[in-house]
């Protein structure tokens, strides 16, 4: 007789009380799993009978060995949970499954069971088929997937997020570009007996937002990308004295100007790279001509390029001090024709170089030259001993004369310039 609680297979007489399957249209017809998973028949029994699964709750599906002794109830419950609040939301599914299971645990049985294990390597093949190749640049080129995810907040203090007004938390700015831009859309909205004009109009007006935004989003990163936020508070500086960069030459500043179209294109890496690359073209392109002046010279090996330079440089320099040469020779003939005109009057030979000048210039002739300088330099001394003089200039000399030869005096310095 049957102990009193517990259920066997009515076939094999096995004890069935934790897991059993019961015949929806026999009475009295529960089987064992071996048996109902044969097909076994009995009485009126046949195997393509409806079933109901009788389950205790108490029993593993992975065997008594499995990590933790989750029981089938539990299971049960976890695949509820994973199904209701999604993958990786373990504190929600450790709740649901009950209080005996930690998130931890949940997330381990779990992934060891239903990912790594048997039925994870059953379910998930190793290659899935028909699977979209993402061929897009992975390292932040033009159509990198890394240009829709957002950038990280802005590396400042509190007190200088108080002064550019910025909210790290949302990567936004109190006051923003176009501030009342949202005034285009803030009193919209849609009305069932609004007409086709009215309709394209609001469209308009949303468009004209999106617009805005768009702007307003370019500018941020167009100051995020070129290092703005710190070139204002001062922080590039510290960074530039850090970091020592290549020396720009004019011709390159001059190049940066003529390219700053494609900044709108470019980012500051990508421009600062293609910069870089174009000074290597320049450097590569230098080089090879040199090697192709050596190869027309005769030279085939680089040691014999150094010997060749040094024989080169003196003959640059030899060709330069012939050329001074016969420059300073071309200046001492040149001064010679410039003071043809007074070299033959008398008093020339008491004159300077300067002078010689002084008087070409002032078409005046030595002689007279030398009686105004001896006329102003008298009278210079006389007030300087305190002797009232009273100068009596000749009277072929005009202002303009007077005043240039006062002025050359004083540059010279005949005379003070008090006296002047």
């Amino acid at each position: 007789m049957a102990e009193l609680g517990k259920k066997y297979c009515v076939y094999c007489l096995a004890e069935v009380s934790s897991l059993r399957f019961r015949c929806t249209e026999c009475a009295d017809i529960e089987l064992c799993p071996d048996c109902f998973s044969a097909g076994a028949e009995i009485g009126p029994h046949r195997r393509w009978h409806g079933y109901q699964l009788v389950d205790g709750g108490r029993f593993t599906l992975w065997g008594a060995e499995a990590e933790g002794g989750w029981s089938s109830r539990e299971e049960q419950l976890l695949l509820d949970a994973i199904e209701q609040f999604g993958f990786g939301n373990w504190e929600d599914m450790a709740a649901h499954v009950g209080a005996s299971r930690t998130p931890q645990e949940v997330m381990e049985h779990y992934v060891s069971m239903y990912i790594h294990g048997n039925l994870g390597k059953a379910c998930i093949p190793d290659t899935i088929p028909n699977r979209v190749t993402d061929h897009t640049c992975p390292s932040g080129g033009p159509l990198s997937p890394s240009l829709t995810t957002p950038l990280p907040p802005l590396d400042i203090s509190v007190a200088e997020q108080q002064q550019l007004g910025y909210m790290p938390l949302r990567d936004d700015y109190e006051i923003e570009y176009d501030q009342d831009a949202e005034t285009l859309i803030s009193g919209l909205s849609v009305n069932y007996d609004d007409d086709d004009v009215e309709i394209e109009l609001k469209r308009a007006h949303v468009d004209m937002y999106v617009r805005k935004l768009k702007e307003r989003q370019r500018r941020k990163n167009i100051a995020r990308d070129y290092n703005l936020v710190p070139a204002f508070l001062g922080k590039d500086k510290k960074d530039k004295e850090k970091t020592p960069k290549r020396k720009i030459t004019k011709e390159e500043k001059e190049l940066r100007l003529k390219l700053r179209p494609l900044y709108q294109f470019m980012s500051c890496k990508e421009f600062e790279d293609f910069f870089e690359n174009m000074h290597k073209e320049r450097i590569l392109r230098a080089k090879i001509r040199e090697l192709q002046r050596y190869r027309r010279n005769g030279i085939t090996k680089m040691e014999e390029s150094a010997e060749y330079e040094a024989a080169r440089h003196k003959r640059e320099k030899r060709k330069e001090n012939k050329n001074i040469a016969s420059s300073k020779r071309g200046k001492e003939d040149g001064k010679e024709g410039e003071f043809a005109a007074i070299e033959n009057l008398p008093g020339f030979e008491l004159l300077s170089d300067r002078e010689k000048v002084l008087c070409s210039s002032l078409n005046l002739s030595p002689a007279r030259y030398v009686t105004v300088k001896t006329i102003i330099i008298k009278d210079h001394l006389q007030k300087r001993q305190g002797i009232p003089s009273k100068s009596r200039l000749p009277s072929y000399l005009d202002k303009v004369l007077k005043k240039r030869i006062l002025n050359f005096l004083t540059e010279s310095g005949w005379i003070s310039r008090d006296a002047s």
